[in-house]
């Protein structure tokens, strides 16, 4: 069926960068309906819509093309912009959106712009879809004419869409939060709701996207000095992240760790590009790449090497996709050690005689994060919004969010492949902020050889540093299954690179003991010196023969195998500092434990102060 939409003049909208919006509003039915929408609350729908190609678009460079993207809105906010498409009036998109609508009477207008770099980007024409013309459940092929209220005689080029209209039962909870939003909001705001911030409080996100940038390779050089400094940008959606830079090099290491919520239960597209920094200019270009998350397996970690294109040189990285808890963990993955066909299966992998197949899979992880208690309390609220991490070498996995609450329950199941026995399983509490990082609540750190399988166990949670314990414990229920023989010869070989790696901060307590350190060594020296200086200067008579003698003696009778002796050296002198009361590394120690209170101090009041 292909059905073509209403086209109206789309007048000046303000900018709104939001991907996904719940909406109300007084409009009036534009066209004929298809469809009976209740007069009162006419509830939540959903439409899932599918941007094919467009055909024959106007041109709105020199070289007679076009870079053209597209943008949906709905009650003058943006609800989707497509990737752009460069040099091509006939481009083909094919990317899906999802977007939550409560009121159907909305038209839903579309905008297509020219992409200039540096520039306003130029338009190039708009038509808008009525909604409410569309039949409830079922796949609409629609082709849009582009209009330019100015030009209105003037052919810009068609849009075809896939759409398709479904009436979506969410819980009641949400539906009284929606309301009561509306309650709050002031009339001269638009009457609109981010879904973002209901999918904090509801869990409608469709999953998380771990994303780890390790580093990249042989990149273009852009600068004169035959090197660049390049960063990082990734887009997915809405949703923005942009690297540190790392100055003059073509193989930058960046480690950087970062999440994305991912909205489409099909995944979606991240936008990658490579910049190069210049100072009082704009930036370079170096390359782009995407990353198809619908091709990417759940509930695993895949390391990618991206070439880039319209470039050299490729990107590194580690990608793994989570499934929130608004999927059943059923869904999610079984608990296939329960099932005892599966156990069966996974102790014969592992069995000694398949001892030599796949070297590398050495073993089989499953870990049960049931629950914590008494954890601590992040927000102003003396609430916090916990999450787990789960970590294995470079494999990293995240439970769902509980919201104010200090004794949540998860109950989630993770899986991993063993590459070696003598890994350590570290999970990791956060409580999540909204416009912040996350706030580390406590973390223990598990080896493998120490799980005992089957045994649900409270573990206290401790410091980033694993030397005290923090506040909270966890349940965790792991279990661990191994070939012996694999792990033993796993054994022998280099132990794996791990590529999250925390950025080092700057502490005062380490400053200051390696401080006392440097000065303590250049003291001795500088007493060493002077105490010898003291005996050629005869300050001493009965001092300065003695070390004549002395000296005479080790010269007359030294071999090269007396060397390590010299040690023997500064014990006595160390034990003589001691018994003689002039030891002052006690002194120090307090010094740094009174400055190590000082730093924990600072960094309660720099959070209050954040809060």
């Amino acid at each position: 069926m292909n059905t073509y939409g209403s086209i109206g003049v789309y007048s000046p909208l303000r900018k709104c960068m939001k991907k996904t919006v719940l909406l109300r509003g007084k409009t009036s039915l534009v066209g004929p309906s298809n469809v009976d929408f209740p007069s009162g609350d006419p509830g939540m729908y959903q439409l899932d819509i599918t941007l094919r190609r467009g055909q024959n678009l106007a041109a709105r460079d020199r070289g007679g093309t076009s870079d053209p993207y597209v943008k949906f809105k709905l009650g003058g906010k943006e609800v989707f912009r497509s990737k752009t498409i460069h040099k091509n009036l006939n481009p083909v998109w094919e990317e899906k959106t999802c977007i939550l609508i409560e009121n159907p009477r909305e038209p839903l207008y579309i905008k297509v712009f020219d992409y200039d770099f540096g520039l306003q980007d130029d338009f190039i024409g708009s038509a808008f879809l009525n909604l409410a013309s569309l039949e409830l459940n079922r796949q609409t092929d629609v082709t849009l004419s582009l209009k330019d209220p100015h030009y209105p005689d003037h052919d810009l080029g068609n849009i075809l869409l896939s759409v398709l209209l479904a009436p979506r039962e969410e819980q009641r909870e949400v539906t009284m939060l929606m309301r009561k939003s509306w309650k709050r909001s002031s009339k001269f705001q638009t009457q609109s709701l981010r879904l973002s911030d209901l999918h904090r409080k509801s869990q409608l996100w469709r999953g998380i996207v771990s994303i780890t940038l390790i580093e990249g390779r042989e990149l273009k050089a852009m600068d004169a000095n035959g090197l660049s400094d390049p960063y990082v940008k990734f887009r997915l959606g809405h949703q923005k992240y942009k690297s540190k830079i790392m100055p003059k090099t073509l193989n930058p290491q960046w480690r950087e760790q970062f999440d994305f919520h991912l909205y489409e239960e099909r995944g979606g597209i991240i936008d990658i590009t490579v910049w190069d920094k210049d100072a009082g200019k704009k930036d370079d270009f170096i390359g782009r790449c995407q990353v198809d998350l619908s091709t990417l397996s759940k509930e695993q970690t895949h390391k990618l090497e991206m070439l880039l294109e319209e470039g050299e040189g490729c990107l590194v990285l580690l990608v793994t996709l989570t499934a929130s808890a608004a999927v059943t963990i059923s869904d999610l993955s079984v608990n296939s050690l329960e099932d005892p066909k599966e156990r069966e299966e996974i102790l014969k992998r592992y069995s000694l005689m398949r001892m030599f197949h796949n070297m590398k899979d050495v073993g089989f992880l499953q870990v049960k994060v049931i629950r914590a208690e008494a954890l601590m309390a992040a927000d102003v609220t003396g609430k916090s919004d916990p999450f787990c991490v789960v970590e294995l070498n470079n494999d990293r996995l995240l439970t769902h969010t509980v919201y104010k609450n200090l004794n949540p329950e998860w109950n989630k199941i993770f899986t991993f492949n063993i590459k070696d026995i003598h890994s350590v399983l570290e999970v990791t509490v956060y409580d999540e902020d909204r416009d912040r990082s996350a706030d580390f609540l406590g973390k223990v750190a598990i080896p493998l050889l120490s799980i005992q399988n089957g045994e649900q166990k409270a573990y206290v949670l401790k410091n980033k540093q694993l030397t005290g314990p923090t506040k909270g414990v966890i349940y965790l229920e792991i279990d661990v299954i191994f070939n012996a023989v694999k792990a033993s010869i796993r054994t022998l070989m280099p132990k794996e690179q791990k590529y999250i790696e925390e950025e080092n901060r700057l502490s005062k307590q380490l400053l200051l003991r390696n401080f006392i350190r440097m000065k303590r060594c250049v003291m001795v020296l500088i007493n060493a010196a002077y105490y010898v200086n003291s005996c050629f200067d005869w300050d001493s008579p009965p001092r300065s023969l003695a070390a004549f003698l002395l000296f005479l003696f080790v010269v007359w009778n030294f071999e090269l195998y007396m060397v390590p002796l010299a040690l023997l050296l500064l014990l006595a002198w160390n034990y003589f500092l001691i018994i003689s009361g002039k030891d002052n590394r006690q002194h120090d120690t307090v010094v740094e434990d009174m400055l190590e209170d000082e730093e924990e101090e600072d960094d309660r009041d720099d959070k209050m102060a954040l809060q």
